[in-house]
């Protein structure tokens, strides 16, 4: 068990490590790519990412038992994740600093019990209540800008596709309670549909682009590291390790690791407003993790 332990705890952190460098990794691509180019391109990246993983694990067999539902709903899915979440989402980086984006998009967690207490018909507690009202408060924060009191957001377009990203997080948490299938054998049928439904769109739109070498290294890092295998280590760190909210607190290293490389990669500077603001975000989400006592 110790051992198990110790090793859910280094892919717990590897998960943590990759996620701190997305933020500057999209805002690098998105240089050279528009944002439908990216996620198409990554999202094949990923297909043949979990293709390969599926066949080499030799959890496909699993396919063969599972309900044609629960396939049919796994295929569901893929269009909304990845296809339209990280559309919205490389549309959201588009618009706003890398460190905005970065921070709103970390309300994904506290739109999840909002969305479920009517969907999943689940109580929603005075806990979660004030955890939601503490991040939203950051968000607001950071949509003006550092004047929340104006109630005036400085790119409204930006922060509605970043929130608009959050819940469709959400809603695919929610979806993924409908089936039975191990969760990498989901995510590879996510991708099935997700790709060639995103290749279709570009062609369609006549945004088809031959990328230049930094675009497509760009798609392939975002495909392989932030869609791919950080999901894998992230999942097996959760089966692994006998102690869930252990894993689970690792995630709030991310965002520091993540403003640092924004600085120092990007040469964007780190406004006080953002840190105030995901100061809340972050401390709603902290409130939101703590034992409830009874």
């Amino acid at each position: 068990m110790v051992n198990n332990d110790k090793k859910a705890l280094l892919l717990g952190l590897c998960s943590v490590a990759l996620w701190s460098t997305v933020a500057t990794a999209f805002k690098l691509s998105l240089a050279y790519l528009s944002p439908l180019m990216l996620v198409t391109l990554a999202s094949f990246t990923s297909l043949g990412f979990f293709g390969a993983w599926v066949v080499v694990s030799g959890i496909w067999r699993s396919l063969r038992l599972a309900a044609r539902r629960d396939i049919a709903t796994a295929l569901g899915i893929g269009a909304l994740n990845p296809a339209l979440y990280y559309t919205l989402l490389f549309e959201a980086y588009a618009r706003l600093p890398a460190q905005e984006a970065m921070a709103l998009n970390y309300t994904w967690a506290l739109t999840l019990p909002l969305l479920a207490a009517p969907l999943l018909k689940q109580a929603l507690t005075k806990h979660d209540l004030i955890a939601a009202i503490t991040s939203y408060a950051g968000v607001l924060v950071i949509a003006t800008r550092g004047a929340p009191w104006t109630l005036s957001m400085a790119e409204p377009t930006g922060v509605m596709l970043a929130l608009g990203s959050t819940v469709l997080w959400a809603l695919c948490w929610i979806a993924n309670t409908r089936h039975t299938l191990d969760p990498v054998v989901a995510l590879f049928l996510n991708f099935c549909i997700a790709s060639p439904l995103l290749l279709g769109i570009v062609i369609a739109r006549g945004e088809w682009q031959t990328p230049s070498m930094e675009g497509l290294l760009g798609a392939l890092y975002v495909g392989f590291f932030e869609m791919g295998i950080s999901f894998v280590c992230w999942l097996y760190a959760m089966r692994l390790t006998s102690r869930t909210a252990r894993i689970s607190t690792l995630i709030f290293l991310a965002p520091a690791i993540s403003l640092i490389l924004i600085a120092g990669v990007l040469d964007e500077p780190v406004h006080r407003y953002t840190l105030v603001g995901l100061a809340f975000i972050l401390g709603g989400l902290f409130y939101q993790h703590r034992p409830v006592s009874d």
